[in-house]
C-alpha cells in the first residue's frame, strides 16, 4: 500500500503486520520466516529507517518498511490463514473524520483522515491467529480499531480515541456505534491530565533539543501539541472533548507556518500547563473512568457479534 506520492505509507504504532520475506540473522540463516505475525511497537518518521516489531512469541525484530505488510491486507493475498481480510472493513460500526478537517485547521489540499471502530465476527476470536487490533487502509488514510482495543485505549484517555468519540464529523454509525457514542462520558476521568500533559511535556523536551541543534522544529507538530494541551484544559473544565479549535484557529495556523517566535510558543505552552494544573485541581471528572459500564457494553457487543448481521 502506498501513500499519495507513491511511497510506502508509514505504519503507525499498534499496526498488526506480516513479514513479506524471510528475515536473516547475522550468520545468514533465517531468523524469522516469511509470514510471521507481529505488532509495530516503534515507527520511524520516514522509510529510510527501521521499524521495531514485536512478534507473537514476544521477540522484537528490526524491519524496514518494504519487509512489512499490514495484516488486514495480506490475509487476502494468502500470506496468513484467512481471518476476514478486506471483509473486516465491512464490519465497521463507527466511522468519523478526524485530523485537520475535524480540528478546523484544514486547507484546500488537506487529506481526509478517517478513524473508527470495527466489530469482528465472534468466530474470529476463536482463531489461532486472533483478531487484528486495528485494520488500516493506508491509501485511503483510514484506520479502525477493534472494539475492545478501542475501549481500552479510551479508558486510558488516549487522545486519538477520545477525539474519535467526540468528532463532529460522524460519517456513519450502526446502532451499536450510536450506543458507543452515547457511552462517551464513561471514558472521561482525571487520567486526561496525566496522559495529555505527560505526552506534551515529553515531546516538547525533544523539540527544544531540535531547536538547539537545528534552529527550527517541525512546526506542524508544535501546533498540534499546543492544540492538544489546550484541549486537555477544556476536557477537565467542561467534561467534553473539544475537537474543533474554534477561536484559536488563526493563532495555531500561524504556528504551523513558522510565524510565531519560539519564545512566544514557550510562554504559551507554560501558560497552558499552568491552566491545566489548575483545572486538574478543580475538575469534577471522576478519578477513574467507569470501567464497569464500558465492560458491560463490550460484553453485550461480543454477544451481538454472534449474529450474522452487523449490529
Amino acid at each position: 500500500m502506498t501513500g499519495p506520492h507513491g511511497e510506502l505509507a508509514i505504519l503507525p504504532v499498534g499496526t498488526q503486520v506480516v513479514t513479506t520475506g524471510d528475515l536473516h540473522g547475522e550468520a545468514g540463516g533465517v531468523r524469522v520466516p516469511r509470514g510471521a505475525l507481529g505488532t509495530v511497537v516503534y515507527a520511524p518518521t520516514d522509510n529510510h529507517h527501521a521499524y521495531r516489531v514485536q512478534l507473537v512469541d514476544g521477540a522484537e525484530v528490526s524491519c524496514k518498511r518494504h519487509q512489512l505488510a499490514t495484516l488486514a491486507r495480506t490475509q487476502d493475498a494468502g500470506l496468513v490463514p484467512q481471518l476476514g481480510g478486506a471483509a473486516l472493513f465491512d464490519r465497521v460500526v463507527l466511522r468519523v473524520v478526524i485530523g485537520s478537517r475535524a480540528y478546523g485547521l484544514h486547507h484546500d489540499d488537506s487529506d481526509t483522515d478517517r478513524r473508527g471502530v470495527y466489530l469482528p465476527p465472534a468466530e474470529l476470536h476463536w482463531s489461532l491467529f486472533g483478531v487484528p487490533e486495528q485494520i488500516d487502509d493506508e491509501a485511503a488514510q483510514e484506520t479502525y480499531w477493534e472494539l475492545q482495543k478501542f475501549c481500552v485505549l479510551g479508558l486510558k484517555a488516549n487522545p486519538n480515541v477520545l477525539e474519535c468519540l467526540w468528532s463532529p464529523l460522524v460519517e456513519s454509525a450502526t446502532p451499536l456505534g450510536r450506543e458507543l457514542l452515547a457511552l462517551r462520558p464513561a471514558f472521561l476521568s482525571q487520567l486526561v491530565f496525566q496522559t495529555y500533559s505527560g505526552y506534551v511535556a515529553s515531546q516538547f523536551k525533544k523539540i527544544a533539543a531540535d531547536v538547539r541543534q537545528h534552529g527550527a522544529p517541525k512546526w506542524k507538530h508544535v501546533m498540534h501539541l499546543l492544540r492538544l494541551l489546550a484541549a486537555g484544559v477544556d476536557v477537565l473544565t467542561t467534561g467534553e472533548v473539544p475537537v474543533d479549535v474554534g477561536a484559536q484557529r488563526e493563532r495555531l495556523l500561524a504556528v504551523r507556518r513558522g510565524e510565531v517566535a519560539w519564545a512566544e510558543i514557550e510562554a504559551w505552552r507554560q501558560d497552558l500547563h499552568a491552566r491545566f494544573g489548575a483545572a486538574a485541581a478543580t475538575t469534577r471528572l471522576p478519578e477513574r473512568p467507569d470501567y464497569a459500564r464500558v465492560d458491560a457494553f463490550l460484553r453485550r457487543a461480543r454477544r451481538l457479534a454472534l449474529q450474522d448481521e452487523l449490529p
